[in-house]
């Protein structure tokens, strides 16, 4: 594979990958904490109402549910850490990029492109390790439930 190809195929379109799963989890996980914090900062509001209305102490319940049900699905969906984790793959491929582009550090020596694979591959192949290995514990803890 020659050098444009590699750039293209490869490590172009691992950016874009890491980039756009680090963006969306990103969405995710403030989209859920921001109506996390609003629900919570609700319900010291509406307890000085709950004298006046009856129906608040219901409201404030089905808000505390909210608040629990919210921290559930970014527990269990990762949103906070996926985000950071692929933030920094993203930016650790960008790196690698720009210091091949302008053949500074390890890539100032003889070989620049071998060495931009070697590293490139291992990020992305440490990352997949990364992956295969919190995949196993998950469906090992759940009972070998693969589709979890």
């Amino acid at each position: 594979m020659d050098e444009n190809t590699y750039f293209e195929e490869r490590l172009e379109e691992q950016i874009k990958w890491y980039d756009g799963k680090s963006v969306g989890h990103q969405n995710v996980y403030k989209r859920w904490k921001y109506a996390q914090v609003i629900l919570s900062a609700s319900i010291p509001f509406l307890v000085g109402y709950v004298a006046d209305f009856s129906k608040i102490g219901f409201i404030i319940g089905v808000f505390g549910v909210f608040i629990t049900c919210i921290e559930g699905i970014l527990t269990i969906g990762k949103h906070h850490e996926n985000w950071i984790e692929y933030r920094s793959i993203c930016e650790t491929l960008r790196h690698e990029k720009y210091m091949y582009l302008t053949r500074t550090g390890v890539y100032k020596g003889e070989e620049p492109f071998k060495h931009l694979v070697e590293r490139v591959e291992t990020v992305i192949s440490q990352e997949n390790v990364n992956w295969a290995a919190l995949n196993y514990e998950k469906n090992k803890h759940n009972g070998g439930n693969k589709d979890d």
